[in-house]
């Protein structure tokens, strides 16, 4: 089995609980608070300029031109994903800018200090359960079927196979550099954990 699916499968209690969370459970059934969604797309702006800059760092890192390449495609898609927030900021008001929560500075300070300090397949390792996860759970969350839910687009954005192409071609950097296994299955599994934190985060700030 490839490193990046062995990963995965090795943390798939993350990735439920994830998807159990009630912050999750919320955005997929449409009765997610507002004011929780909108705390969270604030945060999520501010951890995705963290994850830009990450994939930046990775880029200046590659070794070949197909890691140059494939990096720059998923650099820009962040900016898309982007996009994303603006028109949920429009729609609903929220503040793009926020303080960071506690949650999203440990993720953010994660993602930076091995993007700056740790080799290529380090970064990606680091980098691919955001990417994964947020696929899963937009396929995952789609079966729900909620047509009328306020956060349908959410679901439809992290669903469309699109995203899941990018996530492919993030795994086979992975699994193409490589580094030290036990550093690699580490940075996996807390980026796993922060995700649930960030979560988690979002929901309590929205109590």
């Amino acid at each position: 089995m490839p490193l990046a699916a062995d990963l995965w499968e090795e943390n798939t209690d993350l990735a439920r609980a994830s998807l159990d969370h009630p912050f999750v459970q919320g955005i997929g059934s449409g009765q997610l608070a507002l004011a929780s969604f909108k705390i969270y797309v604030g945060q999520d702006a501010v951890f995705l300029e963290a994850f830009i800059r990450a994939y930046a760092l990775a880029l200046a890192k590659a070794p070949d031109q197909e890691g140059l390449h494939m990096f720059k495609d998923l650099l820009l898609g962040v900016f898309d994903e982007l996009s994303l927030h603006r028109g949920f900021a429009e729609r609903w008001g929220a503040d793009l800018s926020p303080a960071p929560l506690p949650s999203t500075r440990a993720y953010t300070d994660f993602l930076l200090s091995i993007s700056g300090l740790e080799p290529v397949g380090h970064i990606a390792a680091a980098m691919t359960p955001c990417m994964r996860l947020y696929a899963w759970l937009g396929q995952t969350l789609k079966t729900m079927g909620q047509p009328g839910s306020p956060y349908r687009e959410w679901v439809e954005a992290y669903s469309d196979p699109a995203l899941d192409t990018l996530v492919a071609r993030l795994e086979n950097l992975l699994d193409r550099y490589g580094g030290d296994e036990a550093r690699i299955r580490s940075h996996y599994r807390t980026a796993m954990e922060l995700e649930l934190g960030f979560f988690e985060g979002a929901w309590k700030a929205g109590q």
